[in-house]
């Protein structure tokens, strides 16, 4: 099973400690930073599935490093701060966190927070299963099928099929997918897309050359298509 990944930015050690024991014993992956501009450079080389913002940063307002962040970054942002001020929450979620809770906090409802926030990133109907013709993608475990066999993808292949399933039907453009998996450092790799989308084709379709769901929008970006027309 491939874990979701979770990008804790705080400066205190110990509250970088104690979240990473409470995430890891319950399957996350966890990866820490003390600053906004390490936590900033983490989110850009490798997007992950959720991240926890503290607001009091030493190098950088915390709802600045929101702000910024939400330039590119698709997936949950939960702020955990010591603030309690109404007009820093509601500043915080207008800016696009999705959710907010204060510092201390208890296990159980920061726990059930994540789960919330990241069962709401992969649709609005809920589903964490999608089929589409051979292919089944679980994406409660991260893993996906074809043909009932389990399929060996790396971890960007995975995060890159599961932007496109999770936008059916939607045209996404090069400049949004690689915003969203790589970061904004590679908007004008559109050639490192090609070569990913690709070798994703390889493994999901029945025939690469004639594909049935990753299709490419000339000029555009892709589009994934769940079912025949």
């Amino acid at each position: 099973m491939n874990k979701a990944e979770i990008l804790v930015i705080d400066d205190e050690e110990q509250i970088r400690k104690l979240l990473d024991i409470t995430l890891r014993s319950h399957n996350y992956s966890v990866i820490e930073a003390a600053t906004a501009k390490e936590g900033l450079i983490h989110a850009s080389n490798h997007p992950p599935e959720l991240i926890i913002l503290d607001l009091g940063l030493p190098d950088k307002d915390g709802l600045s490093v929101l702000q910024e962040l939400r330039q590119w970054h698709t997936n949950p942002i939960i702020i955990l701060s010591v603030q309690k001020e109404e007009e820093t929450i509601i500043k915080a979620l207008d800016s696009g966190a999705n959710d907010y809770l204060t510092k201390p906090w208890r296990n159980g409802e920061l726990l059930a927070r994540i789960r919330s926030a990241l069962r709401s990133s992969l649709g609005e109907d809920g589903d964490i299963i999608l089929t589409a013709g051979l292919l089944e993608i679980d994406f409660n475990n991260r893993t996906v099928k074809r043909k009932g066999e389990f399929l060996k993808l790396t971890s960007t292949e995975y995060n890159l099929l599961a932007l496109f399933a999770k936008n059916d039907g939607k045209v996404l453009t090069y400049e949004f997918v690689l915003r969203a998996i790589w970061g904004p450092g590679f908007i004008r790799q559109s050639q490192y897309l090609r070569v990913f989308v690709a070798q994703l084709r390889k493994k999901i379709e029945e025939d690469p050359n004639r594909p049935e769901h990753l299709l490419t929008e000339s000029g555009v970006g892709y589009r994934f298509r769940s079912k025949q027309v």
